[in-house]
């Protein structure tokens, strides 16, 4: 079974966000919620979709996208869902409710829908109590994280009647289409994610009592010091919403007989109207610009204090391995929190693994893609080490967990190129892989590596296509990673391998662009024939992409700036993760894109308006102008598409795991009868083209939009994509690259250039100079 189409019950936080996320993948979405007054029925769910169209971040990754979900209520629109493959509930989290909804709902479905409940923690044998053993058989829980675009994590909890077809339908939707990572969870309360992440922040904030320390104080000792995200413990709170948070800890303690519930305070902070986020205030509060911290004691809000430790800083900034070596010996009252927090922890993690999840590894992808650690608890213990936790418990009085006992001096080792992981029953098995997905990672450990150095791999990925990656610091492209893109470019040529891959493992970045530090030293000494080499070299690397003999596919995701967007725009063809922000941003450090991109661009969009007589050739060449002047950047691989950055024939990935696996496929697809695209000319406008342009820079800067020196930086941007400002004429590609690089030369010769670069490389944000 397929799924086609999705219907989502609940216009909610969470309902709305599914809806948004399935349309922005290019599912048609019905959703409904309860009717509004008589003369305006659907007033409810027009209003949940209306929010989600406004969300920050925002839930769709198009807002035309929304024109995909058609609206109704649940008095007389249920009808609307018997053409849904799918059917998501997502309201009250209360039995009752939901219950009553689906003995609504069952006679309208084809006996083949799924229906799925998106509930944070009730039971499934409870929901489908009543329901047919048809219902039964379609019925599971999916339950998804907030926000839904951006959280990875999906758990899907089958009940024992629930039908193979329905769990492998709803998967595959998830994985491939939504974009999940996708958990099997047991149908325990709070399933693995929430039983275990809201298990760590009652104990942040019990400890906190003990310890008598602040909200700051336990958000920095909870945060990213112990490889968690930035929001640790109070922020995330703020963020789900502390009346939930209530409710959910009330729920588990019930349901479990643990000591889930919350101090006596944090319940008279939401009878006072302060439940987070979005009632504006909450463990924390803004006041103008300025972000305030509540006083726990008295709860009363003062400026916000982080603890005054350079030892904490400098341990958070460590790798996380070296982190956490360093947290087992951290001094002072604030190692002893980490340690005793990390410690407890553990121990509930290891007692708890058996009865909320079906391995160890679950578990650990659970809180990686939920909660967005860099590594899980059992890849933290294994770097803690066993001894520390053994003894750590003995000292606090803890029972010695079995999972530990069963441990062999580790919860993941190796053996050969086999990852194994120890079961819940003992004994290790392999770790699996992840469905449809390649990981260079493993590559290399199967001796893959066909070429290494500090900055760059080339790892063959099976099927005769190698893979580049690069491995700088946030991937920036450097002197070694150019020199080593050039040669992988000839071997892949001299092996006659089918093609290439430039794409990699990393989480967040593709790649932030050159690397400034380079230009900057070449600059401050002085260097021009070295700084016009390293334009010429990056402007190779560009063209040869396009020039290779084999398909070259690209495989951007999350950051992908300056150069690593100009090896896109040079590229066969681009694989992009749906979450793509991708620009020409060089004016910001007082520059222009100089490694063919302003070519590219100019090319790209005039050629695109050739087969139209009547149309205007400056359309184009502003087009070009307009991204790289405003350093335009796409919030989405739908957007970027919409910029102009991706074509037609480019494709998008809604799962990163699957990223480098669908690039591979498309070089596949792309190399029986592979020929390099020919060499192009366009006509370049020249002088008049040249003067729109000018006007538009001046207009900018009359309008508060460009400082003095952008009206210069534009200028040049100008010329390049005039073709000059002479009359107008035919040009190569290398006329226009050589403009391009003769720009580039003139502003890194300029003051305010150097400024902008030593203000970012320092404060990794732009100097408006």
């Amino acid at each position: 079974m397929r799924v086609t189409k999705l219907g989502v019950i609940g216009a909610g936080t969470m309902g709305s966000g599914i809806a948004a996320l399935a349309a922005s993948a290019g599912l048609p979405v019905v959703l409904l919620d309860v009717p509004g007054p008589p003369d305006d029925p659907d007033k409810i769910v027009r209003q949940g979709l209306e929010r989600a169209k406004k969300a920050r971040p925002a839930a769709f990754m198009d807002p035309d996208r929304a024109a995909l979900v058609r609206i109704g209520n649940t008095t007389d629109d249920l009808p609307m869902l018997a053409e849904c493959d799918l059917i998501l509930e997502a309201i009250i989290e209360q039995p009752k409710p939901k219950q009553e909804l689906y003995a609504r709902l069952e006679p309208v479905l084809r006996p083949d829908v799924i229906v799925a409940t998106n509930t944070s923690g009730i039971p499934m044998r409870v929901l489908t109590e009543g329901r047919s053993p048809s219902f039964r058989a379609n019925f599971l829980g999916m339950h998804f994280f907030n926000p839904p675009r951006y959280l990875h994590l999906l758990e899907i909890i089958p009940t024992p009647e629930t039908r193979r077809e329905a769990i492998d339908a709803a998967r595959h939707v998830s994985e491939r289409v939504l974009g999940k990572g996708i958990v099997l969870a047991k149908d325990v309360p709070g399933f693995v994610a929430n039983r275990l992440g809201v298990y760590g922040m009652v104990l942040a904030l019990q400890m906190m009592e003990r310890y008598d320390f602040t909200i700051d104080d336990v958000d920095v000792l909870t945060g990213p010091l112990l490889g968690r995200a930035k929001s640790a413990t109070f922020r995330t709170g703020d963020l789900t919403g502390i009346d939930v948070l209530l409710h959910v800890t009330s729920g588990l303690s019930q349901a479990t007989g643990e000591a889930f519930e919350m101090p006596g305070w944090v319940k008279r902070l939401v009878e006072s109207g302060r439940a987070g986020e979005k009632s504006g205030a909450g463990f924390y509060r803004r006041v103008g610009k300025e972000i305030q911290t509540l006083n726990w004691k008295s709860l009363e809000y003062g400026p916000q204090r982080r603890p005054e430790a350079g030892e904490l800083e400098r341990v958070s900034s460590l790798p996380l391995p070296e982190r956490f070596a360093a947290l087992r010996e951290l001094e002072g009252r604030y190692g002893d929190f980490a340690r005793e927090y990390l410690l407890r922890f553990s121990h509930y993690v290891l007692m708890t693994t058996p009865v909320i999840a079906y391995d160890l590894v679950n578990v650990d992808r659970a809180m990686e893609w939920g909660y967005a650690w860099e590594a899980g608890p059992y890849k933290q213990m294994d770097m803690l080490g066993l001894d520390f936790l053994s003894s750590g418990f003995s000292r606090l009085g803890l029972a010695t967990p079995p999972m530990l006992t069963g441990a062999e001096k580790c919860f993941y080792r190796r053996a050969g190129n086999d990852a194994l992981f120890l079961t819940n029953e003992g004994g290790y098995e392999r770790v699996p892989e992840l469905p449809g997905t390649i990981h260079i990672s493993t590559q290399k450990r199967w001796r893959r590596l066909l070429e290494t150095s500090n900055d760059a791999s080339l790892v063959d990925i099976g099927d005769g296509v190698a893979a580049l990656e690069f491995t700088s610091k946030m991937n920036t492209l450097g002197a070694g990673v150019l020199h080593v893109l050039t040669d992988s470019l000839a071997r892949v040529t001299r092996e006659g391998l089918t093609g290439l891959v430039i794409g990699n493992d990393d989480p967040r970045t593709f790649t932030a662009g050159a690397d400034l530090s380079w230009v900057l030293q070449m600059v401050r000494a002085g260097n021009w024939r070295e700084i016009e080499a390293a334009a010429e070299l990056f402007q190779s690397c560009s063209m040869s992409l396009r020039a290779a003999p084999f398909p070259v596919v690209v495989a951007p995701f999350g950051l992908t700036l300056g150069g690593g967007c100009e090896f896109a725009l040079h590229a066969d063809r681009v694989q992009a993760h749906a979450e793509l922000y991708m620009g020409l941003v060089e004016v910001g450090v007082g520059l222009l894109p100089a490694g063919g991109g302003t070519k590219e661009l100019l090319f790209r969009f005039t050629s695109e308006l050739a087969p139209y007589d009547e149309a205007d050739p400056f359309e184009g060449v502003k087009r070009a102008f307009k991204l790289i002047a405003m350093a335009a950047t796409s919030t989405s691989a739908l957007d970027a598409r919409k910029l102009g950055f991706l074509r037609d024939g480019d494709r998008i990935t809604m799962n990163r795991d699957q990223l480098i696996a669908d690039a591979k496929a498309r070089v596949l697809d792309l190399a029986p009868d592979y020929v390099p695209p020919p060499a192009r000319t366009i006509t370049a406008l020249g002088r008049e083209a040249l003067g729109n342009m000018h006007y538009a820079v001046w207009a900018m800067h009359e309008g508060g939009q460009a400082s003095d020196y952008d009206v210069r930086i534009g200028n040049e941007i100008a010329y390049v994509l005039a073709g000059g400002d002479g009359q107008p004429r035919i040009v190569t590609e290398q006329d226009i690259l050589d403009l391009e690089r003769e720009a580039f030369l003139k502003l890194c010769g300029e003051r305010k250039t150097l400024e902008r670069i030593q203000h970012t490389l320092k404060t990794g944000k732009t100097l408006r100079n």
